[in-house]
């Protein structure tokens, strides 16, 4: 067995906290039936790209790693639900740093 094939979920795992959308892809593009087992369909996938990635990412491990086939057990809705925090946090933090930035450029 090679030793990459134990370290891409740790390591995919490190991107998806810096970089969501990237690990999205990168989990797509080299494990395309992952997303497609947790969510039946590409459409859910793909709306969690743009807003929710980390709630995506959470949710497919939780359904494809941690219980039985197709479900989902109560520690994988935990990282769901602070995966959707961290997703809020992250478009609310972006904000308030935007509104920020032009309310100091506007008394400038």
């Amino acid at each position: 067995m090679c030793i990459l094939h134990g370290l891409m979920p740790c390591l995919v795992g490190c991107i998806a906290i810096a970089f969501p959308r990237l690990a999205l892809f990168l989990v797509w593009f080299f494990e395309g039936g992952y997303l497609s087992r947790a969510f039946g369909g590409w459409l859910w996938p793909l709306l969690g790209f743009f807003f929710l990635p980390l709630t995506t990412l959470a949710f497919a491990f939780g359904m494809n790693s941690l219980g039985a086939s197709g479900q989902m057990p109560p520690l994988g809705w935990l990282l769901v639900i602070v995966a959707l925090l961290m997703d809020v946090g992250l478009l609310g933090g972006g904000g308030k740093s935007a509104r920020r930035y032009r309310r100091g450029r506007r008394n400038a």
